[in-house]
């Protein structure tokens, strides 16, 4: 047995029973073999964080150099490129947009061209009601709610409609699958029967319609009262930040009983943590999700991250 191997037998040991020993698994097997409950060399893992970047080709790069550095088993491509807006009228006069993030899906073909296949690669998509926030403000955003519903309704389906588009692209450009992201099903966001009205129905359709993808994540900014009206959501995986939400894993799973859970690492002190430290989160959170489970965090990470600070999830679960 290499020594490395050798050493890092105690942690994966510890981390649960659903451990393939003796072998040593590729990206993509041990992402597939996570999804459908069979024993691992180690848990799949992915981290984050946004590099806020100008152009497709800087964006490419450096998602390329961060998996490459850290070996990800995921490819998670940030989403910071701006949504178009109006070019003249209000806001909210909006269009539907049939390529609405050019820029990203570029950098999605680079990203695939880099790849080469080796590894999974997951879009992020932010849902139409934070892209309205990001068109405006979020106060303009709840004025809008307050004095015409109508018209923010109307936006958010133009919005959505395009985001449904662009996921296409992202699809047929070399993704697996959409990280859908819902920062408002939460109080400070929205009432739940806010949530309900005004952005529920636009994140259901918009998973409903990319749904054949084989990846597609479900990432919750939530709380609990809100969680369960997730659960005919069409979609094969959840993440959501159990430190912030205040939701465990195991009621997570209780939940979500044949969905794939992806968290379980502290994003918001992720700074601080040793690699003990994450690795006594990883097995806590692999023995409540069970063998359906990916290890990363609730969210992005700081951006203000290390390298040394990032290396260390690798290290932890001895990539």
């Amino acid at each position: 047995m290499l020594r490395r191997r050798f050493l890092l037998a105690p942690v994966v040991a510890a981390a649960g029973p659903f451990v393939l020993r003796g072998a040593t698994l590729s990206m993509k097997e041990r992402v597939n073999r996570a999804m459908t409950a069979q024993d691992l060399d180690r848990p799949p893992f992915s981290l984050w964080h946004h590099f806020g970047l100008k152009t497709a080709e800087a964006h490419a790069a450096r998602t390329l150099e961060f998996h490459n550095t850290y070996r990800t088993d995921i490819v998670k491509v940030m989403s910071d490129f701006p949504y178009p807006a109006v070019t003249s009228g209000r806001w909210y006069q909006l269009k539907v947009e049939s390529n609405p993030y050019p820029d990203q899906i570029h950098a999605l073909e680079l990203i695939r061209d880099g790849i080469r296949g080796t590894a999974y690669i997951i879009e992020t998509v932010f849902n139409a009601w934070n892209v309205a926030q990001k068109l405006s403000s979020k106060e303009e955003v709840l004025r809008l709610k307050q004095e015409n519903p109508q018209a923010l309704v109307d936006a958010l389906d133009a919005i959505n409609r395009s985001l449904i588009e662009h996921a296409r692209k992202a699809l047929a450009s070399g993704a697996s699958g959409i990280l859908f992201s819902v920062a408002n099903a939460n109080a400070a966001e929205l009432s739940l029967p806010d949530y309900e009205r005004f952005s529920r129905p636009f994140d259901k359709r918009f998973l409903d319609a990319i749904a054949n993808a084989k990846l597609n994540i479900l990432h919750l900014h939530v709380e609990p009262p809100y969680l369960a009206r997730f659960k005919d959501f069409k979609v094969p995986i959840l993440n959501y930040s159990r430190v912030v939400s205040g939701i465990g894993i195991a009621d997570a799973r209780q939940e979500f009983p044949t969905w794939v859970i992806a968290g379980g690492i502290d994003e918001v002190n992720y700074r601080k943590l040793t690699v003990q430290d994450l690795q006594r989160q990883w097995r806590s959170a692999a023995l409540e999700a069970g063998r359906t489970f990916i290890l990363t965090p609730g969210c992005s990470v700081p951006n203000d991250c290390t390298p040394e600070e990032l290396e260390r999830l690798a290290k932890a679960v001895g990539a």
